[in-house]
């Protein structure tokens, strides 16, 4: 390492690849050193500020100008121009750094908030839990004191007004709204006191019938029309009792006064001509009583019966679809029928 003031040694550290200058900062204004070292920007003169400040003679310092070389004026213009770029980019750093810690700051306080509100939002859901499943267990527990209640009542034989009274509280434990709206909770409370001679709904076909007996312990076996059924207890809904149900006689195609026709038509034993005249009368009828489904009772025999009514049915603008009716109750031996 060397000093001095010589210029060309200045150009020469700032031309020549492996070298590089150094200065001392001076501050001009105060006209005194600040002892901080500047790498890459060699010092300038600052003779004549300093000779003008300390009150010497003017024209011997514009004297003096006018015997350094114009290479020298242009390496201190190059050297003060130098000092004001380093100067502008410390002061740019010196903001990115005030900035970047300011975003370092909110990041972190943003953070702090986020942990905190994650942890709440937890707390709270986990408290949300502990009392959906209290109500659920203290539910469950009462629903089952219930139903061995009931049980106990029935084989004891109990009146008919304790067995009531133990359903409406089993029918009590629901919540109000929204679950009271719920149809998975309206269907369970239809299907929790089914008895036989109850009038029930058979889902999957749309039809309404009788229960006869409990079959298993989710399962029914139940009279639509003049065929029998088991049916699983969670396919039955509960529309009403022999007692609160309009008789309804029961009938094959032909329409009497005040009253429609049957939701199962029998084909069986007739002659093909006569089967096919009575099953296009059975469905008009059907039409205007405004069923929604029905089932035709053909038999397997040679098969024509059965290949008629489903050509028939192929034709028929009004049938929205059909299929052979469910092997415990009569399988391709009878068709259910359903309407648009």
């Amino acid at each position: 390492m060397d000093t001095t003031h010589y210029p060309e040694l200045k150009l020469y550290g700032y031309n020549t690849p492996g070298t590089t200058n150094a200065s001392m900062a001076f501050d001009g204004d105060t006209l005194q050193p600040t002892y901080r070292l500047q790498i890459g920007v060699p010092g300038r003169s600052n003779a004549f500020e300093i000779s003008t400040r300390l009150g010497l003679d003017q024209t011997i310092v514009d004297r003096a100008k006018l015997l350094i070389s114009d290479d020298e004026h242009d390496l201190n213009n190059m050297i003060a121009d130098l000092e004001k770029e380093r100067q502008a980019a410390a002061m740019t750093d010196s903001d990115l750094q005030e900035k970047l810690d300011e975003a370092t700051k909110l990041h972190g306080q943003l953070q702090a908030a986020y942990a905190d509100l994650k942890m709440r939002q937890d707390k709270e859901l986990q408290a949300a839990r502990d009392q959906a499943n209290k109500m659920v267990a203290d539910t469950q527990a009462e629903a089952d004191q219930i139903i061995k209640s009931l049980r106990k009542m029935q084989r004891g034989g109990a009146n008919d007004a304790g067995v009531i009274d133990a359903q409406t509280r089993l029918h009590q434990l629901h919540q109000d709204t929204p679950l009271a709206k719920n149809k998975v909770l309206k269907k369970a409370r239809n299907t929790a006191a089914l008895r036989a001679g109850d009038t029930v709904k058979v889902l999957q076909y749309g039809q309404t019938g009788t229960l006869l007996k409990q079959q298993g312990n989710h399962e029914w076996q139940v009279q639509v029309g003049i065929m029998k059924m088991a049916v699983p207890e969670s396919g039955l809904e509960k529309v009403g009792t022999p007692e609160t149900e309009q008789p309804r006689t029961a009938r094959t195609h032909v329409q009497g006064a005040g009253s429609g026709p049957s939701t199962t038509l029998d084909l069986r034993g007739q002659r093909y001509a006569e089967a096919m005249s009575n099953l296009d009368k059975y469905i008009d009828e059907a039409l205007l009583a405004n069923y929604p489904t029905v089932t035709i009772i053909h038999g397997l025999g040679t098969g024509a019966i059965r290949n008629g009514v489903t050509e028939y049915l192929k034709k028929n603008r009004n049938v929205a679809r059909f299929g052979y009716a469910p092997a415990n109750a009569g399988g391709s031996g009878a068709t259910i029928v359903v309407f648009r």
